[in-house]
């Protein structure tokens, strides 16, 4: 068949069977003039992939058992098929839940609403049937991920530090000998600190080493010609940890 054929046969269109065979899950032979030809297991194949994505699989997922379908016995693709649809009833069967407790939610407001009286005034909060619904609705846990998103990792760590007296005895020292000879300068949330470029190296590592220990630090290193800034910031309730190691000893 050419391809016409086969997406009149299957109700694809030629596009669809072309974007299958980029992807890998539709293969063709060519005629001597270059056209692509099929045979009956593409459209066994097709039909495979349409009942595959009926069942909620991806194409990647679809990509993995027609793998096994090629290279193995029937009773692999049966194994393997088995797996992932528990896994889509399991996806399902939360989606089921988080839909009926949104459905309560619905209603509840419904309820609300159609108990309020009919004022003509301006809204306040003894009419707003709204504002005291329980959390829940979808979409709330994106906007929260979406914010935690737009929050630096630094922020939101907690100040804590792993390492024991003594290392952070020796990792203070590394620091104080490392920054010597600079002047801390304040900047919001931290410090700003100006040294030889050819000290770049060692302040990098020390502060690699930092962040493994202690992730509540931010750090951002400028190379300036001769000089390099070191700007290290915290949260607000870490301001005189911060002062107290990177500010150089006399």
């Amino acid at each position: 068949m050419l391809i016409s054929q086969l997406a009149e046969r299957t109700g694809l269109r030629p596009s669809t069977l072309r974007f299958y065979e980029k992807i890998g899950l539709l293969s063709a032979a060519r005629s001597t003039h270059g056209y692509r030809l099929y045979d009956e297991d593409a459209v066994e194949r097709l039909a495979f992939i349409a009942t595959a994505k009926q069942l909620g699989l991806p194409l990647e997922e679809i990509a993995d058992l027609l793998k096994v379908r090629d290279d193995g016995n029937c009773v692999d693709v049966k194994t393997e098929l088995r797996s992932r649809l528990d896994t889509r009833i399991e996806e399902a069967q939360q989606h089921i839940t988080g839909l009926g407790a949104f459905i309560t939610t619905l209603r509840t407001v419904v309820g609300r609403l159609d108990g309020l009286p009919a004022r003509t005034g301006p809204c306040d909060p003894a009419c707003d049937a709204v504002t005291s619904v329980e959390p829940g609705i979808p979409g709330e846990d994106e906007d929260a991920a979406a914010a935690d998103a737009d929050t630096p990792r630094w922020r939101s760590s907690p100040v804590a530090c792993s390492l024991t007296s003594s290392s952070l005895d020796e990792r203070t020292k590394r620091w104080h000998v490392a920054l010597s000879g600079s002047t801390p300068e304040a900047i919001d949330n931290g410090l700003r600190l100006t040294l030889p470029i050819e000290r770049a190296a060692t302040l990098t590592e020390l502060a690699v080493a930092e962040q493994q220990c202690c992730p509540f630090y931010d750090f951002r290193i400028q190379l300036d010609g001769p000089s390099m800034h070191l700007e290290v910031r915290s949260p607000e309730q870490s301001a005189t940890i911060l002062a107290e190691l990177f500010t150089p000893t006399p």
